[in-house]
């Protein structure tokens, strides 16, 4: 039996900023390698939060958040960033690529951050993950020399770079026109689906969510569909 990438238990989350608001109640799923997984809900619903509880860029105030058989919310913040940087990546809908590097420096700054150096392992791992997304005679330019689809195409390789076990996607298609979102979207698809690694998408749009493998619904802090 597959063993899930992510497990999140009875998860609760209270912001408490002179009022005291709680967004989340007792969430519980997990996601599975290879799977593709699409958070969907209304503006307000929670799936910020949540994606941020499940990268690890914040802490629940209770329950359980298992990332590799760790339990990340007992964690100090520099083990919580070794554990992000080892397992997770991450897709905006912004690409955020630095303009005064070029696209396969972009792309493989995330093999320098945790420590890799220009290894052939590191170097041919990330010259393959550009020539899936078309984007191989292109590494040697600037993000200003690319649209707005190969950005975001670059944005998924940095995301990979590392290999991790899970890929967050908030909105990722958000800025794109129809026909460069489905070609973005089967990219993530097809990578996921080829490295058997998990992606969890926060998407508004439903051509999108249709596809995926799995849909998780949340309402007003509740997943009501999972």
């Amino acid at each position: 039996m597959n063993t899930p990438v992510i497990s999140l238990h009875e998860i609760n989350k209270i912001f408490d900023n002179g009022v005291r608001t709680q967004v989340l109640f007792d969430i519980n799923f997990e996601i599975y390698p290879g799977e593709f997984v699409a958070l969907i809900g209304a503006s307000g619903s929670g799936k910020s939060t949540l994606l941020n509880l499940v990268g690890l860029l914040d802490t629940p105030t209770s329950g359980r958040v298992l990332i590799a058989g760790r339990d990340a919310s007992t964690l100090e913040e520099d083990e919580r960033a070794k554990l992000r940087s080892e397992h997770l990546g991450f897709i905006f809908q912004s690409h955020y690529l630095l303009p005064e590097f070029t696209i396969f420096e972009n792309v493989f700054m995330p093999c320098r951050l945790r420590g890799d150096k220009w290894n052939s392992e590191s170097f041919n791992r990330v010259e393959y993950l550009l020539q899936k997304v078309g984007l191989s005679d292109h590494r040697l330019k600037f993000p200003y020399q690319l649209s707005g689809g190969q950005q975001q195409r670059a944005a998924i390789v940095r995301a990979l770079a590392n290999q991790p076990n899970l890929i967050l996607a908030d909105e990722p298609t958000g800025n794109l026109d129809s026909q460069t979102r489905d070609v973005v979207f089967e990219v993530m698809r097809e990578l996921c689906k080829q490295n058997n690694q998990a992606f969890l998408m926060v998407t508004h749009d439903t051509t999108l969510s249709v596809a995926a493998d799995r849909v998780v619904t949340i309402r007003d802090g509740r997943i009501v569909a999972n």
